[in-house]
């Protein structure tokens, strides 16, 4: 299936046209399989570990007992549900295709005719008691019922089967009726929208208008409400001119609103889109792709609740206010703003996006899980350190209940099971469905956006290409063509933002290359057996951050291609310790391939220069006046960290002279 959406330039393709079959993005999807989607399960399915499945077997009368979890549980169950099936699309597997149809009946049986679907409120109901919809608008129904749909239309595209999609569409009915007679109720409830995208998911999934029409809805309905930065409602969209707020709200309401611009063309709005992802990217991402940098912050324009103002949680904060230590970036805000780009990137075709879905994807997204792929990380700060005098949310604490005795704060390491569940079954889901970010179509031929092992069947035989390539620890990437018909079709080639001195040759001949951050177009009369051979150079970059970050001021970051690196306090000598360690500026990089927890990557050999070790525990003191001596380290790339155990770890070093 390749969705055509009228007002986008580009046009995604699932797993027939793209997937991974090599390389590193194969190895990845190799493991999201064989690891981190069974072991989801696990946990899901035992009620020792996780109330997720048996949420649905008591509301359904199967079980007896009350509802345990947070209310958000459902749509995590959604999500993993979804990941699932995004396996059963790239590989055949009977018995998971057994156990998704058997989930899918239960699902179906616990929905309420009109469409609501809310495992909290239905148990209540079964208990005979009072049982209301949307009474706190942290109840997290229209997250739930937007990944609810999501999932039914991806079950029905993948299988055929309807059993989902009939369900989805009554969740869709419940949505409109609640725009339709409840406004006031669905605006206040719009809490980690999710639904945007996925009624719009449902238009195209069955080319019904009414669909279409509930989303420009749910657009009206939100700019009527009153509320505050910390949903990104305090203003109607197109006033909004920086992203504030909760981060995972604002990137999943945006990403929502760039497909309903892909369906009804709406210029004002996809300017205002444009203006907001490029204040994210330009002055509130990390070097990591973090989003979302504070933990708690205050609106940062006022609320109308000023007499019962609550705090911003997980927001996006000032322009160039990033902490490293503190910094939250929740997986579930990354992976939002994958979203939002990949929406942007089809609307625009700006090579932009598909950078900083790079950017992402290689170090906080493949951060947030382990290398085995089974436990992970909720938030993914750029630093850790040992004795911080005041707790941080460890992993597995819930988003709104912080635990009163966190560990260590060296100890925070990934966990296998989170209380708050919402991120590990969308990074699943992410990555089982990665395949799709691998390239597109238009009218004017297929774009490849990342590289890293894929194999691209575009056309019923016009195109097809096999990627040979290790990158990203390798600067030399092949596509051969497999397959074409009637001369195939034009190659946009992305020349990564990060890039310098780009080569392209086709069949040895030298072809010309675009600049950084575009599409080099490539056309010919494909033949089977044609060459592709694109390099792009890679030498180790040393970047500074701007001058208003005040937290990495005379500091510097390490990239290579797109990875960025870290220094582990795992690796650092015996006596030298991370506050120590400081990076001479001219210093040289030896790149070596070695393993991270039984993982393959590239490393980064280096000099370090050790600043003298201060014995006082004072805020301020002297700076003592003697030689620096120089330590040999290695840096690992920073999605590699607290694979071996508690460690310190800083992605941005002090520079010296």
């Amino acid at each position: 299936m390749t969705i055509t959406s009228p007002h986008a330039l580009l046009h995604p393709v699932d797993a027939a046209g793209a997937r991974w079959s090599s390389g590193f993005w194969g190895a990845v999807q190799e493991r999201t399989f064989a690891s981190t989607v069974p072991t989801i399960w696990a946990s899901l399915s035992d009620e020792a570990v996780s109330p997720g499945l048996r949420n649905f077997r008591i509301a359904a009368g199967l079980d007896d007992g009350e509802h345990e979890g947070p209310p958000f549980m459902d749509g995590d169950f959604y999500k993993w549900l979804e990941a699932a099936i995004a396996q059963l699309e790239v590989t055949a597997d009977p018995a998971l295709a057994e156990r998704i149809e058997e989930l899918a009946t239960l699902i179906a049986s616990v929905q309420r005719d009109d469409g609501y679907l809310h495992t909290p409120v239905l148990i209540q109901a079964l208990h005979a008691e009072q049982a209301v919809a949307l009474a706190d608008r942290f109840n997290f129904e229209t997250y739930n019922l937007g990944h609810l749909i999501t999932m039914g239309v991806r079950h029905h595209a993948v299988t055929g089967s309807t059993t989902l999609l009939d369900v989805a569409r009554r969740a869709a009915s419940f949505l409109e009726m609640l725009a339709t007679d409840k406004p006031l109720e669905l605006a206040r409830s719009a809490i980690c929208p999710s639904h945007y995208m996925a009624v719009i998911e449902l238009y195209r999934a069955t080319d019904d208008p009414q669909y279409l029409e509930l989303a420009e809805a749910f657009l009206r309905v939100r700019d009527d409400f009153d509320g505050g930065d910390d949903n990104q409602d305090r203003l109607p969209v197109r006033e909004q001119k920086v992203a504030a707020g909760h981060a995972v709200r604002a990137n999943y309401l945006y990403a929502g609103l760039a497909d309903l611009v892909a369906e009804n063309g709406d210029e004002e709005l996809l300017n205002v889109l444009e203006g907001l992802w490029n204040d994210v990217v330009d002055t509130k991402l990390y070097v990591t792709g973090g989003c979302g940098a504070l933990y708690d912050g205050a609106s940062p324009d006022g609320s109308p609740w000023q007499g019962d103002i609550s705090r911003v949680h997980q927001a996006y904060g000032r322009s160039f206010q990033l902490p490293n230590t503190t910094a939250h970036n929740e997986s579930c805000a990354n992976i939002g703003m994958i979203l939002w780009s990949e929406r942007m990137l089809s609307l625009t075709g700006d090579a932009r996006y598909a950078d900083v879905i790079e950017q992402i994807s290689y170090n906080s997204l493949l951060a947030s899980i382990s290398l085995d792929g089974g436990a992970y990380f909720y938030t993914n700060p750029l630093r850790q350190v040992r004795d911080l005098p005041f707790p941080l949310r460890r992993p597995g604490d819930t988003a709104l209940h912080p635990t009163p005795t966190p560990p260590p704060s060296d100890e925070r390491l990934r966990e296998r099971y989170l209380s708050c569940f919402c991120c590990p079954p969308n990074i699943a889901r992410t990555l089982a469905r990665f395949h799709e970010r691998a390239a597109s179509v238009s009218p004017d031929g297929v774009f490849v956006h990342q590289y890293g092992g894929s194999e691209l069947a575009l056309g019923d035989g016009i195109l097809s290409l096999r990627e040979d390539s290790d990158y990203p620890w390798n600067e030399r990437i092949t596509f051969t063509v497999t397959g074409a018909s009637d001369g195939g079709l034009p190659i946009h080639l992305r020349i990564p933002g990060w890039s310098s001195d780009a080569t392209l040759a086709v069949n040895g001949q030298a072809q010309a290359v675009s600049e950084p951050g575009s599409y080099t177009r490539v056309e010919r009369e494909w033949v089977v057996g044609d060459v592709i051979t694109l390099t792009l150079p890679m030498p180790v970059r040393v970047l500074r951050g701007h001058r208003l970050a005040e937290e990495i001021t005379n500091q510097v970051a390490v990239r290579r291609g797109p990875v960025v690196y870290a220094l582990e306090s795992t690796d650092l000598p015996e006596g030298v310790m991370l506050e120590q360690a400081a990076l001479r500026r001219g210093a040289s990089f030896e790149v070596s391939t070695e393993e991270v927890a039984g993982v393959s990557v590239t490393m980064l050999a280096t000099q370090l220069a050790v600043l003298p070790d201060s014995q006082e525990d004072a805020l301020y003191a002297d700076i003592e006046d003697a030689a620096l001596r120089s330590v040999p380290v290695r840096l690992i790339p920073y999605f590699t960290w607290g694979n071996r155990g508690a460690s310190e770890m800083s992605v941005w070093l002090p520079v010296v002279w």
